[in-house]
């Protein structure tokens, strides 16, 4: 069970990063008229990376990992994942630096990519300042997670599933959404003026909670399938196990 959860955060989050690249219109996506947020003197419509998509998912895995497996399973995964986001990376800086076949850098001129090496540079070779942020973020907020998580369940026992859940989410992704903007926008080559820094943060973190708020209940179909698989005494012993961890 603990290979199966790991796996499926490490590739969650490693294709996050990697599908991150691309911009995404939310209104346009849903059909409805641009909302025109308006925060510290900034406007915009709503976009987001697709990454975005992905990331709730990775809540939810941590959470449940930290329930039955305690922090030092979060923090194994949370090292695992981020070693594999490392070397997926450099071997896709190595792709992009070997020598293109001569026929297959025009191969898809007929579907307007005209340089079929040039697109795949851009998509796969995503800035240093970008990669570098996501995974301190990333990181940072998965310990973060960690701690809080078991703060709250100190504090509430067994009770609360979703408030020791969202909680923990709440704290270690408003820390997540401000460090990997600040460190790939304001410190990275864009410099990207504070207004605008804490307005795309701001929006960020809001889809982050609405997400994470909206798959509680994706939370508890888990806790219930991880149940009627390891049985009461099985279950008893991994969660008493975590909450001492």
């Amino acid at each position: 069970m603990f290979i199966a959860l790991a796996a499926f955060l490490c590739v969650n989050a490693v294709l996050a990063e990697f599908i991150g690249v691309k911009i995404f219109a939310l209104e346009d996506t849903l059909g409805i008229a641009p909302l025109q947020w308006n925060l510290f003197g900034q406007s915009g419509s709503l976009n987001f990376t697709v990454g975005t998509l992905l990331w709730p998912f990775v809540f939810i895995l941590t959470d449940t990992i930290n329930e039955f497996f305690g922090s030092r399973g979060v923090r194994f995964v949370s090292w695992l994942a981020v070693a594999l986001i490392v070397y997926g990376f450099v071997f896709a800086y190595a792709a992009i630096h070997v020598a293109p076949a001569g026929w297959w850098v025009g191969v898809a001129k007929d579907q307007g990519v005209p340089d079929y090496q040039a697109a795949f540079a851009a998509i796969f070779g995503q800035g240093l300042w970008s990669i570098f942020g996501s995974i301190v973020a990333f990181l940072v907020g998965q310990l973060i997670d960690v701690a809080i998580f078991h703060r709250i369940r100190n504090a509430t026992g067994e009770r609360w599933v979703w408030l020791r859940a969202t909680g923990s989410t709440a704290v270690s992704q408003l820390v997540d959404s401000f460090v990997v903007l600040y460190i790939a926008f304001v410190l990275g080559p864009q410099h990207w003026p504070i207004p605008q820094f804490f307005a795309i943060g701001t929006v960020n973190y809001g889809y982050k909670m609405l997400a994470a708020v909206a798959m509680i209940p994706l939370l508890y179909l888990m806790r219930h399938g991880i149940r009627a698989y390891l049985g009461h005494e099985r279950e008893a012993r991994l969660r008493s196990e975590a909450t001492r961890d």
